[in-house]
């Protein structure tokens, strides 16, 4: 049996028959999603069950950055909930089988969108509404979460969400920066100075966008993904953030977002933050703030690919070829600040 990049088929195959209900190989192993962020690999059985394995990606160093047992413990607390996740179907944590941590689920059967034509070739345009609607009724699921319930109380500190925020990214920027940016350091010193009192922690997904769900013919979200980076804190973030990743037909056009949602039936920003408010009851009055805080995140995350491609990580490429990840965090700051302004 020989092994594709991340799996020990052998090995990991004799876990999953002693470990997961109803598992029998052989099994096959294909990777459905990678890159930077965690690995994705579809498994057929050999009965034609289909299961998804998550494990860290490649070479990983910190292990806090990409912890298996933390997403596995959030997926397993929202097993019982409203919130549509994947069926746990087990975790191991020992390395000896996989060379690292990982979980494996049950596969749910649905489409990721990320481009205009995926999007009108597999959704009717009442769909691409349905799938505006579902998408944001499915925020307010997640930040309406019993938390106790969950077992996800202790996920996370509950307060002081974007202060803490502010902080470990402008530590970040300050560490990785490969110039100076005024403008990043004005929009730090006002974030920090216009902080909205945060009402009760919800969990805050972290980077809930359409291409990080999973939806169905019809256009309903029947799974969230991607739940690494989710934590305890200000629900507001999510909205924030799903309006710098958001572009409608009636938008804006923004750099940072797949086109999918650029196709007819699909709402606009504004649609998507009224129906949050009508939906969760959430006052969204300073929703400015929270996308200003989103795309000066999205700054110094972007600065930190960008120096980590100057220093080789792409292979040699020239500065000029790098241009274009400088000019993004560029614009992405100069954004945050522009929605800044909009609340003065």
């Amino acid at each position: 049996m020989s092994d594709i990049d991340g799996i020990h088929e052998q090995r990991v195959s004799a876990w999953l028959q002693n470990n997961v209900e109803n598992a029998r190989g052989p099994f096959s192993f294909e990777l459905i999603a990678g890159g930077h962020s965690n690995l994705t690999y579809a498994v057929t059985g050999a009965d034609g069950q289909r299961l998804v394995l998550r494990r860290p990606p490649l070479g990983h160093v910190l292990a806090s950055a990409h912890d298996m047992g933390r997403e596995h413990r959030i997926i397993s607390g929202l097993q019982a909930s409203s919130v549509p996740v994947p069926p746990i179907k087990g975790f191991c944590d020992d390395t000896s089988v996989n060379d690292a941590p990982f979980y494996v689920m049950g596969f749910v059967d649905g489409h990721v969108l990320r481009e205009a034509d995926a999007a009108t070739s597999i959704l009717s345009e009442t769909a691409r509404s349905n799938a505006s609607r579902s998408l944001v009724d499915t925020m307010a699921t997640i930040h309406n979460v019993d938390l106790g319930a969950a077992g996800l109380d202790d996920l996370g500190r509950h307060e002081g969400y974007i202060a803490r925020q502010l902080k470990r990214w402008y530590g970040q920027w300050n560490l990785g920066k490969t110039r100076d940016l005024e403008v990043v350091d004005r929009v730090h010193h006002e974030l920090s100075r216009r902080i909205p009192e945060q009402g009760p922690a919800t969990i805050v997904h972290g980077d809930y966008r359409l291409d990080n769900c999973m939806v169905d013919g019809d256009g309903e979200v029947v799974a969230v993904l991607d739940w690494e980076i989710c934590t305890l804190g200000d629900p507001l973030a999510d909205i924030g953030l799903l309006q710098v990743y958001w572009t409608g037909p009636g938008d804006t056009g923004s750099p940072w977002t797949a086109s999918a949602t650029t196709a007819p039936g699909f709402w606009d920003r504004r649609q998507l933050a009224d129906r949050y408010a009508e939906i969760s009851g959430r006052d969204i009055s300073q929703l400015d703030f929270y996308v200003a805080f989103a795309y000066w995140k999205l700054a110094c995350i972007l600065e930190g690919v960008y120096s980590r491609y100057l220093g080789g990580a792409l292979g040699e490429k020239s500065p000029d070829q790098l241009e274009p990840f400088k000019l993004q965090v560029e614009a992405a700051a100069s954004n945050a600040e522009q929605f800044l302004e909009s609340l003065s």
